[in-house]
């Protein structure tokens, strides 16, 4: 008589009760899956938001680096002007020391030139035979030169 008792404080199975149980448990995964579209929802926008911040960023950072490569090439263009510049200043210097010096030497050559032919003179003054016979010497020297060429 217990297990009659027992089952008369329980209540028996009906189909009314299975659904109460059902929707007990239905709404409690449905109110879970309205949650987790809803944190989705929210991931995404936030996501979209993140995702211009990034674009908007990487935008600025383009255009940062453009503006640095810019001057980079003008601080370039301007030391290789200054760069040639000084090269053209050094060049020039030392062609015109090159010009003063072969003009001292030139000058120097003639000089000397002018002392050697006085100084020939001189010789041939003293001694006209001698100067005549050098003369002669030089002249079949010439000759001997120019047929074996």
């Amino acid at each position: 008589m217990d297990q009659k008792s027992n089952r008369s404080e329980t209540q028996p199975y009906s189909p009314a009760s299975a659904g109460l149980k059902a929707n007990s448990v239905i709404d409690p995964i449905n109110r879970g899956k309205d949650a987790i579209a809803g944190a989705a929802d929210n991931a995404a926008n936030s996501a979209g938001s993140d995702l211009q911040a990034i674009r908007n960023d990487l935008n600025n950072l383009k255009d940062t680096l453009s503006r640095f490569m810019s001057q980079a090439s003008n601080e370039a263009v301007k030391s290789a002007r200054q760069v040639t510049s000084n090269v053209a200043g050094q060049v020039g210097d030392v062609a015109s020391d090159l010009a003063n010096r072969g003009g001292e030497l030139a000058s120097s050559a003639g000089d000397q030139a002018k002392t050697f032919a006085a100084e020939l003179e001189n010789l041939a003054r003293r001694n006209p035979l001698g100067a005549l016979a050098g003369a002669v010497a030089i002249g079949v020297f010439i000759g001997v030169m120019g047929r074996r060429s």
